[in-house]
């Protein structure tokens, strides 16, 4: 892996650099932050490509590399509830929020404050922002070595599965983007659940790391919303139609397996037709939905590679983290 050295500029870029989480590693990683470039790290959801959000060029670097749309809010990530505040105005329900989930997979959309730092871009040209403080002590210590508010949408190309590893991430962005932090695979495997506290009552926007039952426990009601989520301009990340998508087509809550198909399992139950099937998965034999999030996007990274032209996905609990599982496979078999 490579340290300290020369950093090229961003046009010589012909490969991205791995680099080691060790202090060599964070160090170059935050120093090419600053700089305006493109660095990929590991939270404790997915793998995050960052630039700097208070930089409206480092941020277009975001969209041009992942290709996504230019009308699609990226989450600030920042070390701290202190830091947070300083970007957006924490109502008395963002306040028990973030001190309930903080550090952890819960962005708070709340409106931009007067002072706050990160770009027009990175916020779509909404009054509002959307924070985090991630519960990686490895991402915390980038952010805080940076010591700027940093973008972080998932390190893929837009659309397709969020990655869960280094070697995701160079899959799909390696020479596109300066380098990627090696920290190993994500535990949670599932982005952050997205919460909107604009006034009136908050808004589950995006089921993910933090599950309905735990906001509940914090909020009461969880009210979902938008009321139309997949909307023309989104105002958090993750509300495309067709997102978290494989090249294959998604067919799901198979009980029967087409020949030729790829098939994503779940739990002891194996559907008819299972021998005709090119590949398959188990996300977890056990019917462990922890489990199940932790491997999903990367399962269905296995999957596609088979070169299946459909995958079909069999029945998958919408209790606990079953929501966010649900939402990201919908995603993945929306019309593109």
């Amino acid at each position: 892996m490579n340290h300290l050295g020369s950093i090229p500029d961003r046009s010589a870029d012909a490969r991205t650099l791995r680099l080691s989480s060790d202090r060599e590693g964070m160090t170059l990683g935050a120093r090419l932050l600053r700089e305006g470039r493109l660095v990929a790290f590991p939270t404790e959801t997915v793998y995050g490509l960052g630039a700097d959000a208070t930089n409206a060029s480092a941020v277009a670097g975001i969209f041009e590399a992942k290709e996504r749309p230019r009308f699609n809010p990226l989450i600030a990530h920042v070390p701290n509830l202190a830091a947070a505040r300083c970007e957006g105005v924490f109502d008395e329900v963002a306040v028990a929020l973030a001190e309930a989930f903080w550090p952890g997979p819960l962005t708070v959309v709340v409106p931009a404050s007067d002072g706050g730092t990160v770009c027009d871009l990175a916020r779509a040209g909404l009054a509002s922002v959307a924070l985090r403080v991630p519960g990686s002590a490895l991402a915390r210590d980038l952010l805080a070595a940076v010591g700027r508010p940093v973008a972080a949408p998932s390190a893929n190309r837009s659309g397709r599965l969020s990655p869960t590893s280094a070697a995701h991430v160079l899959a799909d962005l390696d020479g596109r983007i300066a380098a990627v932090i090696d920290g190993g695979s994500a535990p949670v495997g599932l982005e952050s659940t997205v919460v909107a506290c604009l006034g009136g009552r908050p808004r589950l926007l995006r089921p993910g790391g933090v599950t309905r039952d735990a906001l509940e426990r914090v909020l009461g009601d969880v009210v979902d919303g938008p009321d139309d989520p997949v909307v023309a301009a989104p105002v958090a990340p993750g509300l495309l139609a067709s997102h978290y998508a494989p090249r294959a087509r998604v067919r799901l809550e198979a009980v029967s397996v087409e020949r030729g198909e790829a098939v994503l399992l779940f739990g002891a139950e194996r559907p008819a037709g299972l021998s005709d099937a090119v590949a398959w998965e188990d996300l977890s034999r056990s019917g462990d939905l922890v489990e199940a999030a932790a491997g999903l996007f990367a399962a269905l990274r296995r999957l596609d590679a088979t070169g299946a032209d459909v995958i079909a996905v069999g029945p998958i609990p919408r209790t606990g983290l079953g929501e966010a599982i649900n939402n990201r496979l919908h995603r993945a078999a929306a019309a593109r």
